[in-house]
């Protein structure tokens, strides 16, 4: 019997609000109730504010499609990630947020990943050298090898320097040590409150977000020091620093540039290291599926106009952002009375788009919880692909991103299997959890050994 990719177990159907804040806090997704993955609506309601998760299609248009200034980022969530990420236009709304994507996007444009294209192949064939003095058949944590990898992407495009380079290892263990301090519970998810308002961050996090941020304002007026001289690298950050608002003819500032940093490198890194990690355990239990993906990376020959080629990698790439959406749920914010489904929302009720529940909705998809590649050539496929598939949201919101993730999740799968087969530990069944992004519960652990043939 064909087996399914791990899911975690949902909770009871009824919990008071303090033992679903204590599961929250551990886990979002084991925190919710298995109706979500066949309701169009659902409501839950605390004595501190109003949450309804939707799964209909039409309704997730209309809230990040079709009126998208109607329901701003709640700041509930985010609140918990001020200290390291500022202004971020991760965190930001309104006008704010409109100028920072009017010079970030131009930066990832279709013409620009072409030239950001050598630092991700580069990133993931110094990943495919590393691991060659450490593929004995001994288990290892696959998922402390692809974030390795997906810094050194991150770090090689923004930046032009390597993993390697002393400041840029600096910032990579700063983040780590982030992780482990900052839940994504903080005070201000449950109860909303002024500005003022302490949030009660560990010590600990607050001394680690501010050291990632004293090291990347170094890079940051190091690159500046370099644009003034003309001898900047022509990379992500030099196109961003460089960008002038089309409105009003401005550049970030130092601390601007500094936020954006910090969030590219969140949610660049943290994404694209837990989507390759959980693709390379669903290839492992999935043997037939590697293979077929080993046979078309021994053809690829690297150059991005051939990225084409690689089309079964991508199909394997997208089923694992569906199965495993790295950012499991969105929320946002009603600015006015709102009726969904008959049900009628009051200004400042919370909105939860959760990929991680449409993407495995009952009612969508065929199949839903299994590892099916193939299921993006059928007609439910590509209905659902339009409908119900959001692993990097969508709208005027969307992932600016997206691209560049596509193409950095595809080339290091490719590159990986064109030299190593990876084979799952027996019982060592990854249990997926949910904080910042979706990771396994005690890490990814697979048999790495070299490709025969």
């Amino acid at each position: 019997m064909t087996p399914l990719p791990p899911k975690p177990a949902s909770r009871p159907e009824k919990v008071s609000l303090w033992r679903y804040m204590h599961l929250f806090r551990a886990d979002i997704l084991s925190a919710q109730p298995a109706k979500l993955y066949r309701a169009w609506m659902a409501e839950f309601r605390t004595p501190f504010f109003q949450s309804y998760l939707i799964n209909d299609p039409d309704l997730i248009k209309q809230v990040l499609i079709t009126n998208p200034d109607a329901f701003p980022k709640s700041d509930r969530i985010g609140a918990g990630l001020r200290p390291l990420l500022g202004d971020s236009v991760f965190l930001t709304n309104g006008e704010t947020w409109k100028r920072q994507r009017r010079i970030i996007d131009p930066a990832f444009e279709g013409g620009r990943l072409r030239d950001t294209y050598p630092g991700i192949r580069d990133a993931a064939d110094a990943g495919v050298a590393r691991l060659s003095s450490g593929t004995g058949g001994v288990p290892q944590e696959i998922e402390a090898i692809t974030s390795h990898i997906a810094a050194d992407v991150i770090f090689r495009t923004l930046f032009s320097i390597p993993i390697e380079d002393e400041t840029a290892q600096e910032v990579f263990e700063a983040f780590r040590a982030y992780q482990r301090t900052q839940p994504i519970l903080n005070l201000a998810a449950f109860v909303r409150g002024p500005a003022w308002m302490p949030r009660f961050f560990r010590s600990e996090t607050r001394a680690t977000a501010k050291k990632i941020r004293a090291l990347i304002t170094k890079l940051t007026e190091e690159r500046l020091a370099l644009i003034a001289a003309g001898d900047a690298p022509d990379d992500l950050a030099t196109k961003i620093m460089t960008t002038k608002d089309p409105d009003t003819g401005e550049t970030f500032t130092v601390e601007e540039m500094v936020d954006q940093v910090a969030i590219f490198f969140l949610a660049g890194h943290e994404t694209s290291a837990a989507a390759l990690s959980w693709a390379l355990y669903l290839l492992a239990l999935y043997p037939d599926w590697q293979d077929k993906l080993a046979k078309e990376a021994a053809t690829f020959s690297g150059d991005f106009a051939d990225l084409s080629q690689l089309k079964q990698t991508r199909d394997v790439f997208r089923e694992t952002l569906r199965l495993y959406p790295a950012v499991p749920m969105m929320v946002r914010e009603t600015v006015k009375p709102e009726v969904f489904r008959g049900r009628h929302l009051k200004p400042g009720a919370q909105v939860v788009v959760s990929p991680w529940h449409l993407h495995r909705h009952t009612r969508l998809w065929d199949n839903p919880d299994g590892f099916d590649p193939g299921r993006w050539d059928t007609e439910n496929g590509k209905a659902c692909a339009r409908d119900a598939y959001l692993p990097f949201s969508a709208g005027p919101r969307i992932c600016s991103g997206a691209g560049f993730a596509l193409i950095e999740g595809v080339v290091v799968l490719a590159r990986l299997l064109r030299a190593y087969e990876f084979k799952v530990v027996a019982g060592r069944e990854p249990v997926p959890v949910a904080h910042l992004t979706v990771r396994a519960k005690a890490g990814i652990w697979l048999r790495i050994g070299p490709r025969k043939g």
